[in-house]
């Protein structure tokens, strides 16, 4: 016979004592409903990935068990962790889940900040074979000469960049560009449309453009996001887009401030600075001094 607590109900079973939590009445996941929060939280191939390793390692946040997850690779534990935390947000669970990984002492990532920083500084790249990677790909591929150009002036992730030029493209046939690309500052307003470019981590607020560009852009087809990456390895090998995003962000040190290159980027932190201060609508030579590192961008590719 069962023992009984003193009100007559059945004890709670428990987790060991590293994390004390009590385990929740059966729980069944309602993958479609999941599913769909995730596509309206992440971008496609994030919101893939996130309920692709939900699925494989969900029982270890409904069993609160994470010990399983110290026998798998670093890069992979990375992705279990991220997808479990979405996961626990649906289910109402964060917290605990954040308690569970403390007290199972994992880290999100396998590398430190500062082996992070020194990786960076080791890391063998010459922005000459960049250059030569962008031409020749225009080369090889006449058809992304425009994508690799947009690719070159804004700094934008690979699949922001994609989004941003279909939109272009798709904006322009409906006669409603000036929704997103304004012209007399030559910029594209990626924060009109959030569903796209504001995300958890990754963000896109806005990018300066040239209008000869957007136009250009604006008369070609849509890209997909597998077809340009088949592409480029099939004609030309490498893929470099990741670099392209660092080498952007490089040549803007010469012209803009840290904040200024955050912004532009799509990184705006959590300091009181950055929060409640920055105004890029106050700095009103932000996009001359933009132009000028996109003029010496464009040159060499």
């Amino acid at each position: 016979m069962n023992p009984r607590t003193p009100t007559g109900q059945p004890p709670q079973s428990r987790i060991g004592t590293s994390s004390g939590f009590l385990l929740p009445p059966a729980t069944k996941i309602d993958w479609e409903t999941f599913k769909a929060w995730l596509f309206k939280e992440y971008r496609h191939f994030t919101a893939l990935d996130r309920l692709r390793y939900a699925k494989r390692f969900h029982e270890c946040l409904l069993k609160k068990d994470l010990s399983k997850l110290r026998m798998i690779s670093d890069s992979q534990r990375e992705h279990a962790l991220k997808a479990l935390s979405a996961l626990s947000k649906f289910l109402g669970m964060h917290k605990e889940f954040l308690r569970l990984v403390e007290n199972y002492g994992l880290k999100w990532s396998g590398r430190s900040r500062d082996d992070l920083i020194i990786s960076r500084l080791t890391k063998n790249v010459d922005s000459k074979e960049i250059f030569e990677w962008v031409r020749k790909v225009k080369e090889k591929a006449p058809e992304l000469k425009d994508f690799m150009d947009f690719m070159v002036v804004t700094g934008l992730r690979y699949t922001e960049a994609i989004e941003s030029y279909n939109l272009i493209i798709e904006l322009a046939s409906e006669g409603k560009l000036n929704e997103y690309f304004k012209e007399d500052k030559e910029v594209l307003e990626h924060f009109r449309f959030k569903e796209k470019f504001i995300r958890n981590s990754k963000k896109a607020y806005i990018s300066f453009v040239p209008k000869e560009l957007v136009y250009r852009i604006a008369n070609n087809k849509p890209l997909s996001w597998s077809r340009v990456r088949k592409v480029v390895e099939w004609r030309v090998g490498k893929l470099r887009f990741a670099d392209l995003r660092e080498l952007h962000a490089s040549f803007l040190t010469r012209f803009l401030s840290r904040a200024e290159i955050d912004f532009i980027h799509g990184r705006v932190t959590t300091t009181i600075f950055m929060l409640n201060y920055f105004n890029p609508a106050l700095i009103t030579d932000l996009k001359e001094r933009v132009f000028k590192a996109i003029r010496k961008l464009e040159a060499l590719t």
